[in-house]
């Protein structure tokens, strides 16, 4: 990897992939779960979990973008607009710098509305990976 090498990845989660999360971590807001209540909202239907959304950086951290075995050190997030399930998004990443004495690398990464064009969750994370660096 190098600085400036980007990564494109497409994604969504369901509504039972909310539900999931919701049970996992004991977040049950109605507004994540319950489409009546959701329609009393400015959102007007259910949205996902923030950090839902935002675990697409863990799976490419991890995954695709350096290869395998990254590991996530901290993430910085910007939640910008409400996320659906069963939404397509895609998130675009980019290497803005590497340390190669702690084999470290910082990503940004911007999750788009394909629909919409727009931003939807933005952030900052950095990754440890020994291979990434050479």
């Amino acid at each position: 990897m190098e600085v400036g090498d980007t990564f494109t990845y497409r994604y969504h989660f369901s509504q039972e992939n909310v539900n999931t999360f919701a049970e996992l971590t004991g977040d049950d807001n109605p507004l994540h779960l319950d489409a009546d209540y959701a329609a009393t909202t400015p959102f007007k239907r259910p949205i996902m979990h923030g950090m839902l959304s935002a675990s697409v950086f863990a799976r490419v951290f991890g995954r695709n973008f350096g290869g395998t075995g990254g590991v996530h050190l901290s993430q910085l997030l910007e939640f910008v607009r409400p996320m659906y399930p069963d939404t397509d998004y895609e998130a675009r990443f980019e290497c803005k710098s590497i340390d190669t004495r702690r084999h470290t690398a910082e990503i940004t990464c911007t999750v788009i509305d394909p629909a919409t064009g727009k931003a939807t969750l933005r952030g900052t994370g950095v990754v440890l990976h020994k291979e990434m660096f050479v």
